[in-house]
């Protein structure tokens, strides 16, 4: 089944439901874009590069000129940023935050509120804006979607290196941040629905490009036969948006979590234990980054 035929039998129009997006520019939240302003959603896209979400603006209102695009400058390693761009949307009828933006093999470097980069980019920036908007979401009946990832089941978190700054693995770095980003993310919907984690499984994008340049050319195009586009793996995230998820379930690639089509399955890579350790060492990190604090937390 092609991305057309599925978004025809698995979604309705969204007229008049503003969608906010993170990481609208990159090769998912792209997708992702023209999958919602086809179904009609005015659109906010939350991008750090100016240029990149004026040009990506203009691309979709000539394509869908009867929807309303907006933007907001966010960077997600700037907790002052983050903050400026939750209060801005506080303000304006958003329907569902989506937290698409992340970033897995980058420069490490330690942010302002004390954190490793990666672990704030898809988890601490994140977390923020759902706990801080959701209230708002809730009056609207809308939800936050989360983008997960497989990449979670590489490691299992550790409270005396809650950020992984110690470790060196950019696979190990990424998916304890996701395990973070996805079990408060649990936690804070306490399974009513209003919180979806999805996951696009493996896809051709920005993330996947941080090989070696010699590495990445020889894997490029059979990556691109392999797996799934990023226009059909976005189809996990836009299911997000009409498919409840309940207490430990989420949305990703219907066969081994990496091909097919969209399916709800049961999350199986945690226990109760860990994830509730979690929540505790989340809802920490947001109150002292609310309150003005740096942010950061001792292990407990």
């Amino acid at each position: 089944m092609n991305a057309s035929t599925w978004i025809k039998k698995n979604t309705a129009s969204l007229t008049g439901k503003t969608v906010a997006i993170s990481g609208a520019t990159g090769g998912l939240g792209r997708e992702l874009c023209f999958h919602l302003a086809s179904l009609g959603a005015d659109l906010i896209l939350l991008d750090r590069n100016p240029s990149k979400s004026k040009a990506l603006a203009e691309e979709i209102g000539e394509r869908f000129p009867s929807i309303s695009i907006s933007r907001i400058r966010v960077d997600m390693t700037e907790m002052a940023s983050v903050k400026a761009a939750a209060e801005e949307l506080l303000g304006l009828f958003v329907d569902v935050l989506v937290l698409n933006a992340g970033a897995y093999s980058i420069p490490r470097c330690r942010c302002d509120t004390g954190y490793d980069n990666v672990f704030q980019i898809n988890f601490i920036a994140p977390y923020y804006l759902a706990r801080t908007l959701l209230p708002h979401l809730r009056t609207r009946g809308g939800r936050v979607i989360a983008v997960g990832s497989i990449a979670h089941r590489y490691s299992k978190s550790d409270a005396r290196d809650v950020d992984f700054s110690t470790r060196r693995r950019a696979g190990l770095v990424y998916g304890n941040a996701k395990r973070y980003l996805m079990l408060s993310l649990f936690g804070l919907a306490q399974g009513e629905g209003e919180i979806g984690v999805v996951h696009p499984g493996i896809t051709l994008t920005n993330i996947t490009a941080h090989y070696p340049k010699w590495i990445f050319a020889l894997i490029k195009h059979p990556m691109k036969v392999l797996f799934p586009s990023p226009r059909r793996a976005s189809l996990c995230i836009l299911c997000g948006l009409f498919e409840d998820c309940g207490d430990g379930e989420w949305i990703g690639p219907r066969f081994f979590d990496v091909w097919g089509s969209p399916k709800k399955k049961p999350l199986r890579s945690y226990e109760q234990e860990e994830a509730d350790r979690i929540c505790r060492v989340a809802d920490g990190i947001y109150e002292s980054i609310r309150n003005g604090s740096d942010g950061e937390q001792s292990p407990e």
